[in-house]
């Protein structure tokens, strides 16, 4: 899960800011959790993109 959408209930920010105690302990806990847990859909999606075209290069020279 990325946390760049979540919206903290204590303060009402956005957790990524780490406007208060409760985002600062949440965004680091979700970034413990996961080493992709800090990237955001678009990176995922292009990194999924660039894993099947190598796995297509190497499919094709095989």
């Amino acid at each position: 899960m990325t946390y760049d959408r979540l919206v903290c209930a204590n303060c009402a920010a956005p957790v990524n800011q780490g406007r208060c105690p409760v985002c600062r302990a949440n965004r680091e806990r979700l970034q413990q959790e996961s080493p992709f847990a800090g990237l955001n859909p678009m990176a995922l999606i292009a990194l999924l993109v660039v894993l099947v075209a190598a796995l297509a290069l190497v499919a094709q020279s095989a």
